[in-house]
């Protein structure tokens, strides 16, 4: 009746939908991944990867491959931040648009990282074969059909036309912003729709980095020639990126910018009217403001721009969309392994929904900041960027939520409170060092101090009746592992007699003091975060 069968099919082949891929097969789920365009990107896009995206990459096994990619160190041009200049040649006087604060507290293992898509969409394509995935290109998506048991698709061969069928459990929905998913299910967007419309103009020119003078910065916008023209340098040199803006209302479209006109617009923007420019490939795109009002329909996701699109000032995009992948691969792992409650699906739209929204709010203010109209309002209104990466919260049924905070809310605290990520403290065994970020992937993990031996033990009797994958590990001079802060409990906000519940993807799901009842609270609370489960139920 089907041509083929898969447990997840997955539309789109970009940072979204390979990162799911690989993050699925990591869980020991088949995926196949289809792709309209005949490769992986040929373009340096997306080149900021946040340090919770190398965090997350990490813990897929991939941290060293995609860490190996950098040219030289990166992490001085995210502390240039955003920079504003008249032209390149005076970037000695640059006005400082946006400082963000980056990792200088000791908060991850991993540290922000610039490289273009071009480079580590080949690595994650490898991973997910890898890891048993099928990466196809020049496949586009017919139609989509689902039902109380899985979801039928019509795939189609680019160069033969030839149409099969692929029936799966589930299907993830991460085509980008025109997404034909989200279309075929007639999911509608809320927002400010097309704010700005850009050409991206990829090009050699060996003499900028000279006038640059190694002035360190994640973007330059030049303002010469009556244009906006933004400058990265993130993913390398070669080529460049510059962003001129254009306006349609004016009558302007892509077909105006010309070889000979982009030359010149990188010429008046450097300031060296007589600068060897070589135009490499042009793009036009729009910077647009939308999220949809569902991340889930029936069997069906969307990730990525598909769910929530926004102007890449931040650098916010891809890695959003990485993180959608790493929250839903869990759930959808857990759900086909048979060990999942029916609700924890659900809890993927109301946890990334939100941060989705946040991430588009945020991207629109500084949007306005860095276009020069923004208020002192809407000013007041920009959170830090260390809080959007690695400090947004989640609110859902897989949370036992202490006290209900907004979705970036400052300071930045990672403290232990459920619905944030776990606190990062280095560990020792045997010698190795590692973080407690790297012992959650596949698994529950009951943190539990040195007092906590009580949990401990009722942790350890749960996992040997439950379907619930549930690890306990105690942290301490005679534990698993050796913290090398001795206040590691207070970090996490426990008592010495306490216990933390960490979910597989490194975010906090409950915490508590004292051991009454250890057992019977604790298969409570995991029934709960697990998706409503009765536990005692689940025994075997």
């Amino acid at each position: 009746m089907y041509d083929e069968n898969v447990p997840v099919l997955i539309v789109g082949a970009g940072p979204v939908g390979l990162s799911t891929a690989v993050f699925l097969g990591r869980h020991g789920i088949r995926t196949l991944v289809v792709e309209k365009r005949g490769e992986t990107s040929m373009l340096p896009r997306a080149p900021g990867l946040q340090a919770r995206t190398m965090e997350i990459f990490r813990a897929a096994g991939l941290g060293k491959e995609v860490r190996a990619l950098e040219i030289g160190d990166s992490h001085p041009f995210f502390e240039g931040g955003i920079l504003r200049v008249n032209t390149f040649s005076e970037i000695a006087d640059a006005e400082v648009l946006e400082a963000p604060s980056l990792d200088g507290v000791a908060i991850s293992p991993e540290r922000v990282m610039g490289c273009g898509q071009d480079r580590y969409e080949v690595v994650l394509a490898d991973k997910a074969r890898e890891y048993g995935g099928q990466v196809r290109f020049a496949t586009r998506l017919r139609a989509i059909e689902q039902d109380d048991d899985g979801v039928t698709a019509q795939v189609e061969d680019v160069a033969s036309g030839t149409v099969t069928t692929v029936r799966a459990q589930y299907l993830v929905g991460a085509d980008g912003a025109s997404s034909s998913v989200r279309n075929i299910l007639g999911v509608s967007r809320t927002g400010l729709g097309t704010v700005f419309n850009a050409l991206s103009i990829y090009f050699r020119a060996p003499e900028l980095e000279e006038i640059l003078a190694d002035r360190p910065f994640i973007l330059c916008y030049a303002t010469a020639g009556g244009t906006m023209t933004g400058l990265s340098r993130l993913h390398g040199r070669d080529p460049w990126l510059a962003a001129p803006i254009y306006h349609p209302d004016k009558g302007e479209s892509p077909a105006d910018f010309t070889d000979e006109r982009c030359v010149e617009i990188v010429r008046t923007a450097s300031g060296k009217p007589d600068m060897h420019v070589e135009i490499m490939a042009k793009v036009p795109w729009e910077g647009a403001q939308l999220v949809a009002e569902r991340f889930r329909v029936g069997r069906v996701f969307l990730a990525g721009d598909a769910a929530h699109v926004h102007p890449p000032a931040g650098g916010f995009g891809a890695n959003t969309g990485i993180h959608d992948a790493h929250n839903l691969a869990w759930k959808l792992a857990a759900t086909l392994h048979g060990w999942a409650g029916p609700e924890l699906l659900d809890t993927y739209h109301d946890e990334r929904h939100a941060v989705g929204a946040a991430m588009a709010q945020q991207a629109m203010v500084r949007n306005r900041i860095r276009h020069g109209y923004a208020t002192e309002d809407v000013r007041n209104e920009m959170v830090d960027d260390i809080i959007i990466t690695l400090g947004y919260r989640y609110r859902s049924q897989a949370v036992v939520t202490e006290t209900p905070r907004p979705t970036l809310t400052a300071p930045l605290e990672l403290t232990g409170e459920p619905g944030t990520r776990a606190p990062h403290v280095w560990l020792e065994r045997d010698g190795e060092r590692l973080s407690t970020i790297d012992l959650f992937w596949d698994s529950y993990v009951l943190l539990t101090g040195p007092d906590g031996g009580a949990w401990h033990e009722a942790a350890a009797k749960l996992a040997e009746h439950t379907d619930v994958p549930l690890r306990a590990v105690r942290l301490g001079a005679e534990g698993d592992y050796v913290p090398q802060d001795d206040d590691w409990a207070a970090t996490f906000g426990i008592a010495r007699d306490g216990a933390v519940l960490v979910r597989p993807d490194a975010f906090v799901a409950w915490r508590g003091d004292g051991a009454a009842d250890a057992e019977q609270v604790l298969a409570e609370v995991l029934g709960r975060v697990a998706g409503g489960l009765s536990v005692t139920a689940a025994a075997r």
